[in-house]
């Protein structure tokens, strides 16, 4: 995938990574942008010439974060590990193959470290700290149902009459058992082959639901 605007300059990649640890380490609302200039060793001039607000920052971290694992994974040609494409029997799209590597991306990136921290934090600062809330909403969970929407929509197999639904229901089968358990940091960390797993049930549900042959 091609750098983002957002990550071309050191100085600006430096600041989004010494926030991120901030905002996970101390919560939103006790980090200052002083404190982040600090972290980052950039000047508050820098620092402000980037980002007007703390809001702002906040708001890139998350769009940053979904654009490089979940909006690059969603693709209508997915190729997979070995370079070939995903292929049926009759040389078409193997569409449970393209969605079992996208929601392999998507899981691994919602069972990342930092990401749970972030989740973490908008779930305990939100209610005072609203543009927290809705910058994590309209750049993270948002952004990605409309591309998910936009990538099923244009699907010759599956069908989605309200594709917004499907891409919610599909983001949401990811965001089950496995992820709530490691946002709440009950017990080790799931293994591959556990979140292997939990993609194929959620893929093996979706299709039930949403494949060519359900509608």
């Amino acid at each position: 995938m091609a750098m983002s605007e957002e990550t071309e300059s050191p100085k600006r990649r430096a600041i989004l990574a010494a926030a991120t640890d901030l905002f996970a380490a101390r919560g939103y609302g006790a980090v200052s942008m002083e404190a982040i200039a600090r972290a980052a060793d950039v000047s508050k001039a820098t620092l402000y010439a980037h980002f007007e607000s703390k809001d702002r920052l906040f708001a890139t971290i998350v769009r940053v974060a979904c654009q490089e694992n979940i909006l690059a994974s969603i693709e209508p040609a997915y190729d997979p590990p070995n370079g070939e494409p995903n292929a049926g029997p009759d040389g078409d799209m193997d569409i449970g193959a393209v969605l079992r590597g996208i929601g392999g991306r998507i899981l691994r990136f919602f069972l990342a470290p930092r990401t749970l921290a972030i989740q973490r934090l908008v779930v305990a600062e939100s209610v005072r700290f609203p543009e927290l809330g809705l910058a994590f909403y309209v750049n993270g969970p948002a952004a990605s149902r409309a591309r998910l929407a936009a990538w099923m929509a244009a699907q010759a197999s599956l069908c989605v009459p309200e594709p917004d639904v499907a891409a919610d229901q599909f983001l949401g089968l990811l965001r089950t058992g496995l992820f709530n358990r490691a946002t709440m940091g009950i017990g080790p960390a799931p293994d591959e082959a556990e979140i292997d797993a939990a993609i194929a049930a959620a893929v093996g549900t979706f299709l039930r639901a949403f494949g060519s042959a359900a509608g």
